[in-house]
């Protein structure tokens, strides 16, 4: 390695094993490093600073010396956040909590810190600091927390584009309602009060997607495997910790696949992630689990051994009612044909199974008009992965490939069938046996954290009553 280096990610993990293995060459190795003063201590003739450039959990601990720096007292009092550029020498100390200190030879304050930085050396809130959400990426919690979203989100794309999927970008603004709900923000030009469809932008009413599903199935009919990851909106009115106006989906749509390999495809893909996040975020792992969930490393554990769990919904509606028999207390009923509240998510996936679960073939009266109807007339071919600690993950199903039970079920649900023409053209020209799932990324994002309140793993969270920055 060079005498001299501009180093990002000082306590990068194979870094690190390259100093201890390298040590007389790093032992006398001159670096520069530059990040954002953690804690900042002055001890008169020494001094600590502790330094992050976001690329690692870990600090780097730069020590000073007041006889080798001309302006120690203007460093020390620099104030914790301070920007800073440190050019100093590598000395290892493996006998020490850090298995490295750097002793600056130089140090330039590229920005100070006021006193009245928020984030001094306690810990604070999520609530807190979802105040200040500008700041709140500076933090332990949320370092760990988006730097394991950002592995997360390639992970996803890596393991769609090793499987040969193609990557389709679908509409933000649309014409039509996915999942037949009606909870959309509207996109309008008009002025307030006037009301002439013609007259706005696209001559008809128009709305911020809720999901890419229809859009990417038609190239699902071209391209076999196909998948979308990107924003969709709901103006639900909900304000729960699991719920927010703003947040991310992939939609995988696979062409000549039934249920099950749907959901062989989903339990992959999760596995896939969440190895490739345990090896990726190690510090970032162990800081959750100690600080946040202590059950998050047994999370990653079990998902490395066995299959998901398949359980049709009428079987997990008299599992349940068993369980209220025998003096189990649930907030909300449990009867035939009721959508399951978290609480009885959770309690199939945590206390029966231990271990994710995928819930199939629902009553067709409380999903979405394009999943496929079973030969009972009564349910329909969907599978909703459900996971410890967070409840449903993913929604999928086999789609509803025969032309005539599609329009059925459109009418049944009160949906203009102009609406949806392009959607139905897909059975009239070549429509085959197809299906997909959609998963909701901050919800994976919780199950690989431990965070339980959604707008703690999206950087600038969008909910009722709350549209900051």
């Amino acid at each position: 390695m060079r005498k001299h280096c501009a180093v990002r990610g000082l306590m990068n993990r194979t870094y690190v094993k390259t100093l201890y293995a390298d040590t007389k060459s790093f032992g006398d190795a001159e670096v520069t490093v530059r990040g954002w003063a953690r804690t900042v201590r002055d001890g008169k003739n020494f001094g600590f600073i502790e330094l992050n450039d976001g690329s690692c959990q870990k600090n780097c601990q730069v020590v000073l010396e007041r006889e080798k720096l001309a302006d120690y007292e203007n460093i020390v009092h620099c104030g914790v956040g301070a920007a800073l550029t440190v050019r100093g020498r590598i000395l290892l100390t493996p006998e020490m909590r850090q298995p490295f200190e750097l002793h600056a030879e130089e140090v330039i304050v590229d920005g100070t810190s006021l006193p009245s930085y928020p984030l001094q050396k306690k810990r604070h809130s999520p609530e807190f600091l979802r105040e200040i959400a500008h700041l709140r990426p500076r933090t332990n919690l949320f370092g760990a927390v988006f730097r394991i979203r950002s592995q997360a989100a390639f992970a996803i794309h890596k393991f769609f584009n090793d499987r040969g999927f193609v990557y389709v970008h679908t509409p933000i603004i649309t014409g039509s309602d996915c999942e037949g709900a009606g909870a959309m923000f509207r996109v309008t030009t008009l002025e307030p009060g006037e009301t002439d469809l013609s007259k706005d932008f696209f001559g008809k009413r128009a709305a911020l997607t809720v999901s890419g599903q229809l859009d990417v199935e038609t190239y699902a009919m071209a391209f076999s495997n196909v998948y979308t990851f990107g924003p969709t909106f709901r103006a639900e009115n909900s304000n729960t910790a699991r719920h927010a106006a703003e947040f991310w989906m992939i939609e995988p749509e696979m062409a000549f696949c039934d249920l099950a390999g749907d959901m062989d495809v989903a339990e992959a893909m999760v596995k896939f992630v969440a190895e490739y996040v345990h090896e990726t975020c190690e510090y970032e792992v162990d800081f959750l689990t100690e600080r946040v969930c202590p059950e998050l490393k047994d999370r990653f554990e079990a998902l490395k051994g066995g299959e998901f769990v398949r359980l049709p919904y009428t079987e997990a509606i008299d599992i349940l009612k068993k369980a209220i028999a025998e003096g189990k207390k649930f907030e909300y009923p449990v009867e035939w044909g009721c959508d399951l509240q978290s609480e009885h998510e959770r309690y199939l996936t945590e206390t029966v199974f231990r271990k994710p679960v995928f819930l199939t073939d629902y009553p067709k009266e409380i999903k979405a008009f394009y999943m496929r109807l079973n030969d009972d007339n009564k349910t329909v071919a969907a599978a909703d992965l459900l996971v410890p600690g967070i409840g449903e993950l993913i929604g999928g199903s086999q789609r509803e490939e025969r032309l005539d039970v599609l329009e059925q079920r459109m009418k049944e649900c009160g949906l203009k069938a102009e609406d949806y023409e392009f959607y139905t053209d897909l059975r009239r020209y070549g429509g085959c046996v197809h299906s997909g799932y959609g998963l909701g990324f901050e919800r994976l994002i919780m199950y690989l954290t431990g965070v339980s309140n959604i707008r703690d793993v999206i950087p600038f969270p969008r909910t009722v009553g709350n549209l900051l920055y």
